[in-house]
């Protein structure tokens, strides 16, 4: 393991003192000085002591970080979140985007502070429908979305490409180099989108045809093709025979316990009047064409793995016929992980799921019409499609060098996600034009992954001694 860092806690450097981007009457900083401005950083706090992890003395026990995130969550589903989490040290590794904040705060960091996703992994990039219904692939998971800073992410993405490589049995070496192309694509376009301008990059999307042409290798376009046609076919008509059942003539969502469970009234009409409230979140088109539907039934439904036991429900609406049909999800939104971390325990916002919906907007180029938020007693929640040609790329389905062109294709689109919102330039003279920055990230996702393997073990022995359930 690598030898602690000559920097001992976190750092945090100073970056252009710019009254720009607030208003139009105030230029921004030129951006030959916002570049230079990055390049000063290395000074004190250089690339090469990104490569180093290592625990410090009072870092909390894993498992007991685990367990008090269970406050709060749906009791009954704490067993199914801790065997999916079990399963393997990459869903460890999913469901633990708190335990890994707490560990890069302690690390030095530029100071630099876009939007980021806070839950930067290799399963949370994926396929959607844009507005226009054509199939995109990007960042979708916001739940942790917040101001950070840019490394958080960058580091949980290629630690996530490394132990996912050690899962597939891949060599370390392999494991290696899909890092460094990871962090070489989030380098380079992360440069190229710092010199484009400001409205041009906002518009940078990746669809099938640009994916599957940044492939290299035939076995990962074979991958792209299959994962496509999954998500194409994943649409709200398409569901209605795998999620309902019709009784007296009217649809109603299946049962799957513990996974899918009915709700009582009460909490149907609480949630009924909350999809109403919902309504005044959207765009005045979308809330008026949401609004020819009808709520048909609502039950709640388990999603993820660091979100199970949170609450999570699927509606299913009927607009004028029976195979008419929008599914909506109500995702719980609590407190990012990140926040704590950038100003205490004081909450910057009012509404947790706005915030989720309002950095999701920030981060995507494109984002579903229909994203919006509400609130249900005193819990706050965002909403979205259910069905809208989501799909993902199987990670455990990839050989090594396709897993390289994947890891590639993440780091690239994490690069044009944090340009979309402050400081790609100050970013773009910090990580420059040598592999300085991808050999020490790839030193740092080698030892934590041990770290994550380790952490992982030690749920595993918790739960064979009995000391928390498990439902595999």
């Amino acid at each position: 393991m690598d030898a602690s860092p000559t920097l001992s806690g976190p750092v945090v450097l100073g970056s252009v003192n710019d009254e720009g981007f607030t208003s139009l009457r105030r230029a921004a900083a030129p951006r030959a000085q916002r570049y230079e401005a990055g390049r000063a950083l290395r000074d004190r706090s250089p690339r090469s002591e990104m490569a180093h992890w290592r625990p410090p003395a009072d870092r909390p026990d894993p498992v007991t970080t685990v367990t008090e995130s269970h406050a709060g969550r749906v009791p009954r589903l704490i067993p199914v979140r801790i065997g999916r989490m079990i399963a393997s040290p990459y869903a460890f590794l999913r469901g633990t985007a708190g335990l890994m904040a707490d560990d890069f705060a302690g690390l030095p960091h530029t100071g630099i502070t876009p939007v980021i996703c806070g839950d930067a992994h290799l399963g949370n990039f994926g396929f959607y429908a844009s507005p226009e219904r054509e199939l995109v692939f990007d960042l979708n998971d916001f739940d942790e979305a917040h101001t950070g800073p840019w490394e958080w992410d960058l580091r949980r993405l290629v630690v996530s490409v490394y132990v996912a490589g050690r899962v597939n049995g891949f060599r370390e070496s392999a494991c290696g180099d899909a890092v460094r192309h990871c962090a070489e694509e989030y380098r380079e376009q992360l440069s190229f989108l710092a010199d484009q301008p400001l409205l041009a990059r906002s518009f940078d999307q990746l669809n099938v045809e640009a994916m599957r042409s940044a492939a290299s290798r035939a076995s990962f376009r074979d991958e792209i093709e299959r994962a496509a046609r999954r998500a194409r076919r994943r649409t709200s008509d398409r569901a209605l025979p795998r999620f309902t059942e019709r009784r007296d003539g009217t649809a109603r969502l299946v049962e799957e316990p513990p996974l899918i469970t009915r709700i009582d009234d009460q909490e149907r009409e609480q949630l009924a009047e909350a999809l109403d409230g919902y309504l005044n979140t959207l765009k005045p088109h979308w809330a008026r064409i949401l609004g020819g539907y009808r709520i048909v039934d609502i039950a709640h439904k388990v999603v993820g793995v660091g979100s199970v036991g949170l609450r999570a429900y699927v509606a299913l609406c009927e607009g004028s016929s029976p195979d008419d049909v929008v599914f909506l999800q109500l995702k719980q939104a609590r407190r990012s992980v990140v926040a704590k971390h950038q100003h205490g325990a004081l909450a910057w916002h009012r509404h947790q799921g706005q915030r989720v919906v309002e950095y999701q907007q920030a981060l995507q180029t494109v984002s579903d019409p229909l994203l919006g938020w509400t609130t249900v007693g005193d819990q706050q929640f965002y909403v979205r499609q259910f069905r809208d040609m989501k799909g993902a790329i199987l990670v455990d389905d990839l050989n090594a060098g396709a897993l390289a062109d994947y890891a590639g294709i993440c780091g690239y689109l994490l690069a044009k996600s944090h340009a979309r919102t402050s400081g790609a330039s100050i970013i773009a003279g910090y990580v420059g034009g040598s592999d300085k920055l991808d050999d020490s990230l790839c030193r740092f996702a080698r030892a934590y992954a041990d770290q994550v393997e380790r952490d992982h073990a030690a749920l595993v022995a918790a739960v064979r001694r009995g000391d928390l359930p498990a439902d595999q």
